[in-house]
């Protein structure tokens, strides 16, 4: 948890607002790598990348 908080206070300080997008499809996508790897659709999903 001090990671995102240190993360965020970076952010804070040095005006890095537009990382927090590319923060978010980051977490976004893995997330979707974790729970879709053991299921039928994973193989759909690799081929949209």
């Amino acid at each position: 948890m001090s990671f995102l908080l240190e993360l965020w206070d970076f952010m804070k300080v040095r005006k890095k607002f537009w990382l927090l997008p590319i923060m978010i499809m980051l977490v976004l996508l893995g997330g979707l790598i974790v729970l879709t790897q053991g299921s039928a659709v994973a193989p759909f999903i690799y081929t949209l990348f």
